[in-house]
């Protein structure tokens, strides 16, 4: 293990005398936050009826399975499920609709079991300590700041009614998850610590917002078209990468 692997997991101020009970408390706090939260994702994505077909209204998801990017195919088989879905255009998507869901969605159900079940001071002392831990809640914050469900609400335009209800589902479960996790940092707002990337994410979304609001106007009408407008496909195409690089995020 690299001097630099062991700097980023090391523990900060733990006596080596306490230092095993606290190190199996820890793993056992994080079996549950696991196990919760794997539990909350599998039970949207794979375990809710109509998921998959929101999934493909509410993304561009058609659109990147069409562009020459990556040395692979989008799936990894003919077949339209998530389990044939690679990584990348799985986060890919839903980083295009500002929903983001691979990146949070589940996490903060974990840590409200693993404060149900061990205590909130329990699970301040990991996220505060645990420097693996630390750098989690630090990314998961970023994902959670560069969502934006004003801007998601515009691709409702695309999906059929009786899939929307899950836009609501994501939308109870993000705040969900901004709460409790500023609980137990003890911050009133996303990225409180990282005032640049805060005020750097501020200032790219009005620029970023309108090329959304471009994408969903493009989706509906190529789609409209069957697929078949080029001159559109070449146009979402552009908004994508247009999208990817002002977030700075692509899969």
């Amino acid at each position: 293990m690299s001097t630099l692997t062991r700097a980023t997991l090391r523990e900060r101020d733990i006596g080596s005398d306490t230092y095993p009970e606290i190190r199996h408390n820890w793993l056992v706090i994080m079996d549950t936050i696991a196990e919760a939260s794997r539990t909350e994702f599998r039970a949207l994505v794979y375990e809710s009826p109509g998921f998959l077909e929101y999934f493909r209204q509410v993304t561009p998801i058609d659109v990147i399975e069409r562009m020459q990017i990556g040395s692979r195919p989008a799936s990894r088989r003919s077949g339209k499920g998530f389990e044939n879905l690679r990584a990348i255009p799985w986060v890919f998507s839903w980083t295009q609709n500002r929903q983001m869901i691979p990146g949070w969605y589940g996490f903060g159900k974990g840590l409200r079991a693993a404060i149900d079940e061990h205590g909130i001071d329990a699970v301040k002392e990991m996220a505060s300590n645990w420097l693996y831990v630390a750098s989690l809640f630090d990314d998961i914050e970023m994902v959670l700041a560069k969502t934006d469900l004003a801007t998601s609400r515009h691709y409702l335009e695309l999906v059929d009614d009786e899939y929307r209800h899950f836009f609501k589902t994501i939308g109870d479960e993000y705040r969900r998850t901004v709460e409790v996790i500023q609980e137990i940092r003890g911050t009133e707002r996303l990225l409180e610590h990282d005032k640049v990337l805060r005020r750097a994410i501020r200032l790219r979304n009005p620029y970023v917002d309108p090329m959304s609001i471009l994408q969903v106007d493009m989706l509906r009408r190529w789609r409209d078209s069957d697929r078949e407008d080029d001159d559109l496909l070449r146009a979402l195409f552009a908004s994508v990468n247009g999208i990817s690089q002002g977030l700075q995020n692509t899969g």
